[in-house]
């Protein structure tokens, strides 16, 4: 790490500031955007759930306001995985100033990176784990149980699970970072594996809904992401980056 004199904390919250603020205008650039196609990405975000559903069962809504604003909703949800790469961008070169000028070189390849499993966990979501939950909550109705799922009610389901599947599957990329700093090892990961599928398991028991299956399809791939993120840690940890970095200035 290059010899540098201490920031002041007050000069960390300005640069914080403006990166959240490039962050707020990127995601309204793609709200605006996406509210011009708003009825057409609302069927989208309803396929898998309107392929499950009996022929003639449709969407509700149950308050004058309700699909006005739910269409907002889906513009935003819309706004920020069109934001993905800018807010990645921007939270990677906040903390780039700690890091050796070997590392900064790979923030371009990070942001990639974290875009690519963002989109890839909101994906698996979406096109694996909707169909399975939706026909299994369906799957309750009867002869004297009717399903009516509102907008409002699908929208708040599906964007929640939408964005923790994005969420869940940077795993790789924050363990490798954390084994950057120095806060993990490879051994420590290796040694703590019984305890990280365990917190796989309890972690998707919150974030999902209340059924067997949704969880167990959510803790699956955190655990082959733990491998990936073994890998990771073992190729760009604190130990090989040092090493890297000494050799270069040699």
């Amino acid at each position: 790490m290059d010899e540098q004199e201490k920031i002041p904390f007050t000069t960390h919250l300005e640069e914080l500031r403006k990166r959240l603020i490039v962050c707020f205008i990127a995601v309204g650039i793609g709200f605006v955007s996406s509210y011009f196609f708003k009825e057409k990405l609302f069927q989208i975000l309803t396929r898998p759930l309107i392929s499950v559903m009996q022929t003639g069962d449709k969407l509700i809504f149950t308050g004058l306001p309700e699909a006005f604003f739910t269409y907002l909703k889906v513009a935003f949800l819309s706004g920020i995985i069109l934001a993905t790469p800018v807010i990645f961008y921007q939270f990677w070169m906040f903390v780039a100033p700690g890091l050796y000028n070997k590392e900064k070189r790979l923030m371009v390849p990070v942001v990639v990176l974290s875009t690519f499993f963002f989109v890839g966990g909101a994906s698996f979501g979406y096109f694996i784990v909707f169909p399975y939950g939706f026909k299994f909550f369906l799957g309750f109705a009867s002869e004297i149980i009717q399903p009516l799922p509102s907008m409002r009610e699908y929208l708040s389901f599906a964007s929640k699970l939408l964005l923790a599947f994005g969420l869940v599957f940077e795993l790789p990329l924050i363990i490798t970072f954390l084994a950057r700093l120095g806060m993990v090892s490879v051994s420590f990961l290796k040694k703590n594996r019984k305890y990280a599928l365990l917190l796989f398991f309890v972690g998707a028991a919150i974030l999902t809904p209340p059924d067997v299956v949704t969880q167990v399809m959510m803790a699956l791939p955190l655990i082959v992401l733990y491998e990936i993120s073994i890998v990771g840690a073992g190729i760009f940890g604190k130990k090989s980056f040092e090493e890297d970095n000494n050799n270069d200035n040699k």
